[in-house]
């Protein structure tokens, strides 16, 4: 399993570079200016000056080098002499914002916790809610419980994010006023009552995205346990006396789980998408939303590296489901 894990690691970096080069080459020869929003009594010879501030008047494959640098280190790549430039100023070598000039890994670190508390939080939410439902559906079926199941499912799937966040807000935050409809992400955890009120604020937004996760996860549970409750080695287990608590939970729920593993592992990056509308919805300041203003404001750099952030969250995934297929069954063996 190491073996093929370190192989699968060694197969990702050059699908990551190949994807980076493409993400970049594609939003690079877009035809946009860092100049294009300011004022029109900027002179040519000032915009020009601001295109070479941010490293517009050097190569494509320099400024994709360093592009690709502020991923690992901080300090100026050994390359770029060997290339024949050099910065007069090293500060050039950080990849900056059009729209801000500040670097934008730093714009990315300042907004990554707030996204992480809320699509982790929506992620566990999502997943604690639909195995549960997924698992009683099936072992229930064409129950009641099963048809309030299934027909809550189908509903949080089919209804978008944006529209279940606007009923939520009217409901609680306008007509009870129990919630805020604003996420305050300047709000400091001091005492009882600002960790309250951090709660409180986190609540809408993560069941809107944690019923979305569950809706999807539920359905997949539910038709991998009525698979696995029709084999023969669960009428085994039952003949020999097992009780059912045991067949259910540990026979069948193990190898339930299974295709299950890859539903999650894959919606991880589909979550961060939903997350984009929902920051927006409740105006958390995170990820999503600073993709939406880069998108906007057309800041190019910003809008290439989040979107690369994205494309390794789903190669880690798929990696991850890998290695979870043989924890979860020892007759996996990828080596």
């Amino acid at each position: 399993m190491l073996n093929y894990t370190i192989r699968r690691l060694m197969m990702a970096i050059p699908t990551l570079l190949m994807i980076s080069f493409i993400i970049f080459l594609l939003l690079d020869l877009a035809p946009n200016d860092p100049t294009g929003n300011l004022p029109m009594t900027i002179t040519p010879e000032v915009r020009e000056k601001i295109k070479i501030s941010l490293g517009l008047d050097q190569p494509i494959h320099i400024r994709y080098a360093l592009w690709l640098n502020q991923f690992f280190i901080n300090e100026p790549l050994n390359i770029m002499a060997e290339w024949g430039w050099v910065a007069e100023n090293p500060d050039r070598l950080r990849v900056r914002s059009w729209a801000t000039r500040s670097p934008v890994v730093d714009l990315i670190v300042e907004r990554t916790p707030q996204t992480l508390w809320v699509v982790g939080m929506a992620f566990v939410v999502g997943i604690l809610i639909a195995v549960p439902l997924g698992v009683i559906s099936a072992y229930k079926h064409y129950s009641w419980f099963d048809q309030m199941g299934t027909f809550i499912s189908m509903v949080g799937f089919s209804v978008p994010t944006f529209l279940t966040g606007t009923v939520l807000i009217v409901i609680f935050s306008v007509y009870l006023g129990w919630l805020p409809s604003i996420y305050d992400t300047t709000h400091e955890v001091t005492d009882f009552g600002s960790f309250w009120h951090q709660v409180k604020q986190m609540i809408m937004p993560v069941m809107v995205l944690g019923l979305f996760n569950a809706s999807q996860i539920s359905r997949f549970m539910r038709a991998s346990m009525l698979d696995n409750l029709s084999q023969d080695y669960v009428r085994t287990a039952r003949a020999k006396g097992m009780k059912e608590r045991v067949v259910l939970l540990i026979h069948v729920l193990r190898n339930s789980l299974i295709p299950v593993i890859t539903v999650i592992a894959l919606l991880v990056p589909q979550v961060f998408g939903g997350a984009i509308i929902t920051e927006q919805i409740f105006k958390v300041n995170g990820l999503g939303q600073l993709l939406i203003l880069g998108i906007q404001g057309a800041d190019i750099p910003l809008v290439q590296t989040l979107t690369f952030i994205f494309a390794v969250l789903i190669v880690f995934c798929n990696l991850l489901a890998d290695i979870l297929y043989a924890i979860m069954d020892p007759r996996i063996r990828y080596d």
